[in-house]
């Protein structure tokens, strides 16, 4: 069984999309399904339909309805096989609400013959908006795993006190993620408890953001952007913290990074959004905000509340092993491979 897979990044880019990808394939190709990856944002048009025809893939399968989906639908019809479409929180929440996107990803997702969501959430808005696919539409959870694990030395780049809290923002830096609302949130935290401090990690996807991010960070001695860090050190960076944070606007379902932390036991605190909610459950796994002062609020208890921390930590960890294994993940997608195409393994 060959797929073909198209992603808008690909390993090593560190970006959700690529990490989720590169998670993905690797499981697949340890099920003896052989997968071919293309990055589109690096392959010309008619590079990729030539390296794709040449693989002869039984499926095609797009990560990313907007940036992929158009190419993957046109070889999928070239070459008279089914496409599947993973929906990221891009294209449902915002793309395909767009007056300029959305014809196209409307056109992908009519064309393909499943299309799978990371949560129920998503299913139901995009159900909502696109009735007809309904019965096309299926969840398929993230998972976490860690290839490798390096070392990441946090004093070397931000040299901290012993007694600190750190409060870490992980993802790129775009609009979306709205890393300046913990800037306004910890602005009531540090002069209660000064001993917070808040980590930004991960690479400026949005110049203008990133400046943004940059000039509000002057001021504030207390906060730090530290860049890009290689996934294979996250484990090791995330181990030196002590909550991870998600400010975002909207999910595709499960943010990496919250997902990541909870398989470290680390405790999370969280916008209170539809991608969000389906992951923490506020109190018993993490924490969840709607407003600046409840950020401010649940920040602070955290930072002084070392028993929750940990008992948050334990309980979100138990709910990932539970709930959110790779080999859970891979029995998704080969399920709806299999459905398209009886040959795949199932090993």
């Amino acid at each position: 069984m060959t797929v073909a897979v198209l992603a808008p990044f690909a390993f090593p880019a560190v970006r959700g999309n690529a990490v989720t990808v590169q998670r993905i394939v690797a499981g697949l190709r340890e099920r003896d399904v052989s997968v071919s990856l293309w990055d589109v944002s690096t392959a010309p048009d008619a590079v990729l339909a030539d390296e794709v025809e040449r693989t002869r893939p039984r499926l095609i399968h797009a990560f990313h309805a907007l940036r992929t989906g158009p190419a993957a639908l046109r070889l999928a019809r070239r070459l008279e096989v089914p496409l599947v479409v993973t929906l990221t929180g891009t294209d449902a929440n915002h793309e395909l609400l767009d007056a300029d996107n959305a014809p196209r990803v409307r056109r992908v997702l009519e064309g393909a013959a499943v299309v799978t969501a990371f949560d129920a959430s998503i299913v139901e808005h995009v159900a909502a908006i696109l009735p007809d696919l309904r019965t096309r539409l299926v969840v398929v959870p993230q998972a976490v795993r860690f290839e490798g694990r390096g070392t990441f030395d946090l004093n070397a780049r931000w040299p901290l006190p012993s007694d600190r809290i750190v409060f870490v923002v992980a993802g790129g830096i775009r609009p979306v993620k709205a890393p300046r609302v913990a800037l306004s949130a910890f602005d009531r935290v540090v002069p209660a408890e000064p001993r917070v401090r808040l980590l930004y990690v991960g690479p400026v996807l949005d110049a203008t953001e990133g400046a943004a991010l940059t000039a509000a960070l002057a001021p504030r001695p207390w906060a730090r952007h530290i860049g890009m860090v290689a996934h294979t050190e996250m484990p090791s960076l995330l181990g030196q913290t002590d909550v991870v944070v998600n400010c975002s606007i909207s999910e595709g379902g499960m943010a990496n990074s919250i997902l990541e932390g909870m398989a470290l036991g680390r405790p999370v605190l969280v916008s209170d959004i539809p991608g969000n909610r389906g992951l923490v459950e506020h109190g018993v796994n993490g924490l969840r905000f709607s407003t600046e002062e409840d950020f401010a609020a649940a920040a602070l208890q955290l930072a002084r509340d070392g028993a929750l921390r940990a008992r948050l930590g334990a309980s979100g960890r138990a709910r990932v092993e539970r709930e959110f294994s790779p080999s859970r993940e891979l029995d998704g997608y080969l399920a709806v491979y299999r459905n398209l195409v009886p040959a795949v393994a199932t090993t």
